[in-house]
């Protein structure tokens, strides 16, 4: 059965990690609004491309603007079923925003669906509801999982981890086993 999907984006998400989950959940019949704050449907939003090219942390690279399809300001969380977090920057300037932590808070209390990548930890801690789970994340995330009383899972990077309904993984190459891992927490049935 097709689910109705929110997408929290901002400035400087990175580019795949929002790209591939909103196209990749709408071909299999998902509907999915993607919603930044201060924006509505038909803005858009800076990517950026995080690349892994042996220094100490990824390089950042432009990516595209985002076009926006739902307007933030209408966004009522109970209306949805599930929740997916780019990583990048943008969970930095997101978990700053109450509304945004309420919006997240909602998902997780709820015990809807969450997918996050990356830094989309970043989110998911300033909630205050992640004590005792299981999460993954970029490496850097590692202390502020921690400090929200959560195990921090370093998995490899095409890795991802499912606890409960909450589906986290470390970065973009972890596409097929993250998006992989949500779909069947969506209930998802792909049929050949």
């Amino acid at each position: 059965m097709p689910k109705k999907i929110l997408m929290l984006c901002g400035d400087y998400a990175e580019d795949y990690e929002t790209m591939v989950p909103f196209q990749a959940l709408q071909a299999v019949g998902h509907t999915v609004h993607a919603v930044a704050p201060d924006k509505k449907a038909g803005d858009w939003v800076h990517t950026a491309v995080h690349d892994f090219e042996g220094a100490q942390t990824y390089s950042e690279k432009p990516g595209h603007h985002f076009t926006l399809n739902a307007s933030f300001a209408e966004v009522k969380p109970e209306a949805y079923d599930a929740l997916v977090i780019p990583g990048g920057r943008a969970p930095e300037y997101l978990r700053m925003n109450a509304r945004v932590v309420e919006i997240t808070r909602h998902f997780l209390a709820a015990d809807k669906p969450v997918a996050a990548v990356c830094h989309g930890a970043q989110l998911l801690a300033a909630t205050g509801l992640l004590k005792g789970r299981r999460v993954s994340a970029y490496p850097a995330c590692q202390v502020e999982v921690e400090l929200a009383g959560a195990e921090y899972c370093g998995i490899p990077v095409d890795a991802a981890i499912t606890d409960g309904k909450l589906v986290t993984a470390p970065a973009w190459p972890a596409h097929p086993a993250w998006i992989g891992q949500f779909l069947a927490v969506l209930g998802t049935r792909i049929e050949t």
